[in-house]
């Protein structure tokens, strides 16, 4: 019996030391973002962190070496505002008192009656959180690893107040709690009505209702803060105020997301966030290269995601129909958006929005690089940039002794068109990429491969 005992003693110790093993990538060009680049020198990873970095790193004995020769190691990529791993877009219900839970929009429910006011909460899931709702399946996340991506801020889109954003690694086949990293990183909202209304229309459907709804919903947040502090601090005497999800889903959100891509829409949206008087993050900036633009969010100090579906002519456009000047103007002017920004101190990053193929994704951000923004800025706008405006550059965005083992390790420049992702990091689990298929019709097809990547 002691001699069992002492075996598996034996046998669990073994597996505790496979699993603590380190792994150092050695001989390899290092692009820190924090600091300076460090030209040959080894890092060295265990329990999902970076243990060591330096040209004179000490390589563990229990390590597993990778020689990194000719081989460049740069952070793990950052989307700032993504949708990978989420489910089909939660179906927005009327919200406040736990009346008409959110349900997956594949499951066929009946349509809600035409909002008549605020009180019906229209369109509105404040209160979901992305991280309640990760799919570690989604494909789409193997395929964002292909380009580099380790990290991504996923949130749920639909609606006004379409819910909480949460900050994911990007792993595959594990427990989604194991991904996630920051459970609410702010409320989501759009202008677009999604939804909830019926084929009869309801409050809101104009611009003017929308900004009025979302205003509505602020004053009430700020009503029923009152109210419920009053209650907890004396409640003898006072009548128990009424619980409502989707006033505490956006008293917990601790900054919002709003929609700005034309330069009024970025005006609006500027003096529309100071009367919410909420911490505010601009999505989409399509017009940020606009000198008037780049005043309204030098003046506010603005921080703002921009998105890298640069505009493009209709692909069922009659090709013989003249353009209108102005989209025209938008469609060569966006992709120098970034390099506006940079050069006039604006904070920013960079976002897929919708892209999820590598080679979309790459080409994309060879664009923005193309039109006037330096390959070192660009890699910070999808690195440290990120994790500073989210409050997490403390473990996130560059290789720094004790943060995240997010790397990504290539041969060649990582936004070269012929760079080959070696393979990702992501915790400290390492991925190799499936090969991309060729596009279609171009070298016919192809043979199956795992979308997810080999894991090692």
């Amino acid at each position: 019996m002691r001699n069992l005992v002492t075996a598996l003693l034996v046998f669990c110790g073994c597996a505790a030391a496979a699993d603590n093993a380190a792994i150092a990538i050695r001989n390899a060009k290092i692009v820190t973002v924090s600091g300076s680049v460090i030209p040959k020198g080894t890092v060295v990873v265990r329990n999902g962190l970076i243990q060591e970095v330096g040209e004179n790193a000490t390589i563990p004995g229990d390590a597993t070496v990778i020689d990194g020769e000719g081989m460049t190691v740069y952070p793990g990529l950052v989307d700032a505002l993504s949708t990978w791993g989420m489910p089909g877009t939660a179906a927005a219900g009327r919200g406040g008192t736990g009346r008409g839970a959110a349900t997956p929009a594949a499951v066929a429910t009946p349509a809600a009656p035409p909002a008549r006011g605020p009180e019906d909460r229209p369109s509105t899931t404040s209160w979901i959180k992305a991280a309640d709702e990760i799919q570690p399946g989604d494909k789409r996340i193997a395929t964002a690893r292909g380009a580099g991506f380790t990290t991504a801020a996923v949130w749920p889109t639909r609606g006004f107040f379409a819910g909480q954003g949460s900050l994911i690694d990007l792993l595959t086949g594990e427990k989604a709690g194991e991904m996630v990293l920051v459970p609410s990183l702010g409320q989501y909202i759009s202008l677009t009505r999604t939804g909830g209304g019926g084929m009869g229309g309801g409050f809101p459907s104009a611009l003017m209702g929308m900004i009025s709804y979302i205003r509505q919903i602020y004053l009430d947040a700020g009503h029923y803060q009152l109210v419920r502090d009053a209650y907890a601090k004396n409640p003898r005497g006072m009548q128990r105020p009424e619980y409502d999800r989707a006033l505490e889903g956006v008293l917990e959100s601790k900054r919002i997301l709003l929609p700005a891509n034309r330069w009024v829409e970025i005006d609006r949206m500027i003096h529309f966030a100071a009367e919410l008087k909420q911490p505010t993050i601009y999505y989409g900036l399509r017009e940020g290269f606009e000198d008037r633009s780049v005043k309204y969010l030098k003046d506010a100090n603005a921080t703002v995601l921009v998105s890298l579906k640069w505009p493009e002519k209709a692909r069922d456009q009659d090709p013989e129909a003249d353009d209108p000047y102005r989209q025209m103007v938008v469609r060569e002017k966006a992709p120098t958006t970034p390099a506006v920004l940079k050069k006039n101190g604006i904070k920013f990053a960079l976002y897929s929005d919708g892209l999820d193929a590598p080679r979309d994704l790459q080409r994309a951000i060879k664009k923005a690089i193309d039109n006037g923004l330096s390959r070192e800025d660009a890699l910070r706008a999808l690195t440290l940039s990120p994790a500073e405006i989210y409050g997490v550059q403390d473990r996130l965005g560059s290789i720094e002794k004790g943060k995240i083992a997010n790397l990504v390790v290539t041969k060649g420049e990582i936004f070269d068109d012929r760079t080959k992702i070696e393979f990702v990091l992501v915790d400290g689990n390492k991925y190799v990429p499936a090969p991309e298929p060729p596009p279609a019709g171009r070298g016919g097809a192809t043979a199956p491969t795992d979308p997810n990547g080999v894991k090692k």
